[in-house]
């Protein structure tokens, strides 16, 4: 059974990456910083972020092939085809980016985060702590 749902952005990225060929695999691997920019809509859910949170940012990857099921991790031919469940491919059925970030900086409706790899303009649909042990990596 097939039901369909609704995912409304709730802001965007805005990054001096612009292209798939810009952006680092990982944020790891010269992320830059970038900024969140929220709808006013969702501004009382802001208001206790702060400098130094670690916060999840889940955005819709607009840009991706969703009829992709297997890829070469990293684009690598020479390392075996994977089902796009076992990688972090931006191409899949239901494009989800997951950020692990810190905030670094936050004004009023705007978020500053370091590392993220998202490009400019891809839709934020959640943004969600860091708890627990996760907090701690």
């Amino acid at each position: 059974m097939t039901r369909q749902f609704v995912v409304r952005p709730i802001g965007h990225v805005e990054s001096v990456l612009r292209s798939r060929d810009d952006a680092p695999r990982q944020p790891d691997e010269g992320a830059p910083s970038a900024w969140l920019v929220f709808d006013e809509s969702v501004r009382d859910g802001l208001r206790d972020l702060a400098p130094g949170d670690r916060i999840i940012v889940i955005t819709w990857f607009d840009r991706a092939d969703r009829e992709v099921l297997a890829v070469h991790p990293r684009d690598d031919r020479t390392r075996p085809e994977t089902g796009v469940f076992s990688t972090r491919s931006p191409d899949r059925p239901n494009p989800l980016g997951l950020h692990p970030v810190t905030v670094i900086e936050t004004a009023g409706l705007r978020v500053q985060v370091d590392h993220l790899e998202a490009l400019d303009g891809t839709p934020v649909v959640d943004v969600k702590p860091v708890l627990g042990d996760l907090a701690d990596r």
